[in-house]
């Protein structure tokens, strides 16, 4: 796999693995872990997400700037390592959630996953650009070996970052299970089995006591029975601890992800000497330029940059959709689907496992297009992506339609006898995942691949930190998935997805033909 590849892609690749199999521990759990610790509401929860989702993707741009500055992307790599670290240090420490305290409790872990997103912004985006660094100074070996050689060496960074993006996916395949599994092994500790829908009954019965709607009430009877509780006339006790042993399985999960943080360090240091150096390349490098050389390199540079904003524009949507993966699919996944014997969040392990097996698949296709000379180019592998995505929600909106499925807040009122007949089978999710899986694979590799064409030398870190912005972007509206699934019937909430896909598809293809005369030039 490795083949043919610069030598530090797969140290890279194994550093940012270990890092990802931390971030995705708490990223699979973070909405339904806001809901069952604090007792807040999926729109309150998907805020706080989005906000969070939004800073790792914002801070990007600082940690790109930061590295760009100095010039010293590695050291700015390990103290994001750090800084991260120190975040999951604090979610690691189980401390229940009360009246009297969720003041500072709440707030104290905002300030953990503002951490963690300030960590991520001075890692992520500075390691895309040294493997980025790395296929330039492969490139440019190639050149002077002659043009045939250069253009095999170019044809390899695609591949190079989609081989990166499935080792990012093998730590996302295994952190989804972590934390359900701590979850449901420390219940058992205590003599009590997983219920996706308890939680938030126990809270609410905390709030109202006796004033508790009888449906309400009804519910949480029959449930209590079902997870080993007894009922009794004060059922507070119980929901207290049901709500501190359901939530301190979780917080020891981040444990995990500490030491998924340091692993990362410590393969990124041992292997820090075969990382590229661009401060000091640079500094050997002085050339002189003619007015009209600079004035012909100002005007690509321009182009370039107007190519980058284009696709970063039309990714802004992408994001908006995909990344409900953690925001109403996940709602979906708790309320809609069959979930007594899969917990919700591993769900979520159903896209990276798709990313591992689909990706040598999808390189083959792509190879297939190159040796018969019609390479397909990146800005359009985008435009097929968003095509895909849209089919994903396409098919969620045709089986929501078909089940009569009504708005997340009437579907969780209904009596738990009546929603188990309406539940939908595994197998919704994994066709959703699926197409949701392919999209991505022609989307975010190839647009990294893609940034690292376009972006001029000096500010490599600045425009991988402007990819990720743009995430950012997408990201800072996610909340308004929960928004129209608990509001709206939800093939309305599907729809609405599947026209933003529809109409970015569009507008990217109408881009393509420039797009691609400015990579090429």
């Amino acid at each position: 796999m490795f083949k043919n590849h610069p030598k530090g892609l797969l140290a890279a690749a194994i550093s940012n693995m270990g890092e990802r199999f931390g971030y995705y521990i708490m990223n699979a759990v973070l909405v339904l872990f806001l809901c069952s610790k604090f007792g807040l509401s999926d729109e309150t929860s998907s805020i706080i997400y989005s906000v969070f989702y939004c800073g790792i993707y914002v801070l990007s741009l600082v940690g790109g700037i930061i590295a760009d500055k100095t010039q010293n992307y590695k050291a700015t790599i390990m103290s994001g390592l750090i800084v991260m670290s120190l975040g999951y240090v604090i979610l690691s420490v189980p401390v229940l959630s009360t009246e009297s305290n969720i003041g500072w409790l709440l707030p104290l872990t905002c300030l953990a996953l503002f951490l963690i997103a300030f960590g991520n912004g001075l890692f992520k985006g500075n390691l895309q650009a040294i493997v980025g660094q790395m296929y330039d100074n492969f490139e440019k070996e190639a050149a002077e070996k002659g043009p045939e050689a250069l253009k095999i060496a170019r044809s390899r960074r695609d591949s190079g970052f989609q081989i990166f993006y499935v080792f990012i996916n093998v730590g996302g395949l295994i952190a989804p299970f972590i934390a359900p599994l701590l979850r449901e092994w420390w219940l058992k500790v205590h003599n009590l089995a997983y219920n996706a829908d308890l939680p938030a009954l126990c809270h609410q019965y905390l709030q109202e006591g006796a004033g508790m709607a009888a449906d309400s009430f009804n519910n949480m009877s029959e449930l209590v029975i079902k997870v080993g509780g007894t009922m009794s006339a004060d059922m507070a006790p119980f929901c207290t601890q049901y709500l501190d042993v359901f939530n301190t399985g979780i917080h020891y999960s981040f444990i995990a992800s500490v030491l998924a943080m340091l692993i990362s360090l410590f393969i990124f240091i041992i292997n820090r000497n075969i990382f590229p150096t661009p401060g000091k390349k640079t500094a050997k490098e002085v050339v002189d330029y003619t007015p009209e050389e600079k004035a012909a390199m100002a005007k690509e540079i321009k182009q370039r940059m107007y190519a980058l904003f284009a696709v970063l524009a039309i990714v802004i949507f992408f994001w908006f959709s995909f990344h409900q993966n953690g925001q109403s699919l996940s709602l979906f996944a708790r309320d809609f689907v069959v979930t007594e014997s899969i917990a919700p969040e591993i769900w979520q392990a159903v896209n990276p496992f798709f990313v591992i097996v689909l990706t040598p698949i999808i390189m083959w296709f792509f190879g297939l297009f190159t040796r018969r000379g019609k390479e397909i180019s990146t800005p359009r592998k985008i435009a097929i992506g968003m095509a895909v995505a849209g089919l994903a929600y396409l098919f969620l909106t045709i089986y929501s339609v078909v089940m009569d499925y009504p708005s997340g807040t009437e579907f969780k009122a209904m009596a738990d006898s009546a929603k188990a007949g309406m539940k939908a089978g595994p197998w919704v999710l994994i066709v959703v995942y699926f197409f949701l899986t392919v999209a991505e694979l022609f989307i975010s590799p190839l647009g990294l691949s893609f940034v690292s064409k376009v972006a001029p030398k000096n500010v490599q870190g600045l425009c991988q930190g402007l990819w990720l912005g743009a995430t950012a972007v997408g990201n800072i509206f996610l909340w308004v998935g929960p928004l129209m699934y608990n509001k709206l019937p939800i093939w309305e909430c599907w729809t609405v997805f599947f026209v933003v896909c529809l109409i970015s598809m569009g507008v990217m293809l109408g881009m393509v033909k420039w797009l691609e005369r400015v990579v090429n030039c």
